[in-house]
């Protein structure tokens, strides 16, 4: 194995405080990924197919399902560690980030936070081996923003049972998943409750989503329930309303904001890359004052960005992080993410809309990372409402 250094774009050197073991981690990570994702994720991207089956197995090997949660043996590992494998993934491909967040933070994260003692024993080391693909079924085709007033799928008491009925959308690998969590408001209490549904459960159906032009690998799917039977041994037992959902999504905006940076951080490098072999007017474009400058101008946006998440999760492994902290911290650095990969795409001139030269997938992967997770504005009013005391959502 090669030894640890950090990457060229972390200017600031942050990634040097990790310790040993999770430099080693990092090391191994970036390894398989040049070896196994990078020389394909193009065609994939391109033919929007999902990523073969060995490399689920592959990150699974590497510890990256369940590292927060005890039944997992990842347990050890700090927020601020989980936000660089989060950077290090989408500097890459921002698609293996999507399956990883989405398998370690939404998925298994909702079984950590809702799930009884005996279901996080049961469910949680299948998912952090990848024996089972998951996928969260939160957004709906008419409530998405406002999710916690506007759910519309029902789940309706029915002796040891549950019958749910209803739809989602933009499911992220929902239908080729074994297990979606979905949430659903019980019937007969109108709260919020989840519950861990295999996919071959009757009345279960999950279409994909097609002609999509960002995370293409991801397979996004439109689901319908049908008088889905689940049985109330899967019913996340400790959720009672929506705040087991929030909690779950604070676990990981502020991951999803460390993927932002890595996605910047990829089209950064590319151009970086670039403007060394790209001559005009007989000199390496690198040479000129306004490549220089969309250069510099992105690298301030990705130093900015990894000193706010590296707190900000600080904070979560301190249990001091608030909604409001994640959300600016998701809000910002998807801001920057958008005018960082802009600026990289146009130091490449017409060469930038190419997959030629990669840059391209970085600055239309952009667009879904800067809108999932909660939007900009969704994230700036809970900012707001923190700063003013006074909410602002309609």
């Amino acid at each position: 194995m090669t030894s640890f250094e950090p990457i060229p774009s972390d200017f600031y050197g942050f990634e040097n405080a990790l310790s040993d073991q999770e430099k080693q981690t990092i090391v191994a990570l970036r390894e398989f990924l040049e070896a196994e994702v990078r020389p394909i994720m193009n065609d994939l991207w391109m033919n929007a197919e999902f990523f073969p089956r060995h490399i689920v197995t592959g990150l699974a090997d590497l510890g990256l399902f369940g590292q927060p949660w005890e039944e997992t043996r990842q347990f050890e590992n700090s927020a601020v560690f989980r936000g660089w494998i989060a950077l290090e993934l989408a500097r890459v491909d921002a698609s293996v980030a999507t399956l990883v967040g989405m398998q370690n933070g939404l998925v298994m994260g909702s079984i950590a936070v809702a799930g009884s003692p005996e279901q996080r024993a049961e469910w949680l080391p299948k998912f952090a081996s990848g024996e089972l693909l998951g996928a969260f079924g939160l957004t709906e085709p008419l409530s998405g923003s406002d999710t916690a007033q506007g759910l519309q799928t029902v789940a309706k008491r029915d002796g040891d049972n549950w019958i749910i009925n209803g739809a989602k959308r933009w499911i992220g690998n929902g239908s080729i998943s074994d297990v979606t969590i979905v949430w659903a408001r019980d019937a007969d209490d109108n709260q919020v409750k989840g519950f861990i549904v295999p996919t071959s459960t009757p009345g279960y159906s999950a279409k994909r989503i097609e002609n999509k032009q960002a995370l293409r690998i991801v397979q996004n799917a439109d689901i319908v329930l049908t008088d889905v039977v689940v049985p109330e041994s899967n019913r996340l037992q400790g959720s009672k309303s929506f705040r087991e959902t929030a909690a779950v999504l604070r676990l990981t905006r502020a991951e999803v904001a460390w993927a932002a940076i890595g996605n910047s951080i990829g089209a950064y490098e590319a151009a970086v890359k670039y403007a060394g072999e790209r001559i005009q007017f007989g000199k390496p474009i690198g040479s000129h004052q306004l490549i220089q400058e969309l250069l510099a101008k992105s690298l301030g946006n990705i130093t900015a960005s990894i000193g706010l998440v590296t707190r900000v999760s600080a904070m979560l492994d301190e249990g001091t992080q608030r909604d409001e902290h994640s959300s600016l911290a998701k809000e910002y650095t998807t801001s920057r993410m958008r005018e960082t990969v802009a600026w990289c795409r146009e130091l490449f001139g017409g060469n930038g809309i190419v997959m030629d030269y990669g840059v391209v997938k970085y600055f239309a992967d952009a667009e879904a990372i800067y809108s999932y997770e909660g939007t900009r504005e969704m994230n700036t009013l809970i900012v707001g409402r923190a700063i003013t005391g006074k909410a602002a959502f309609v």
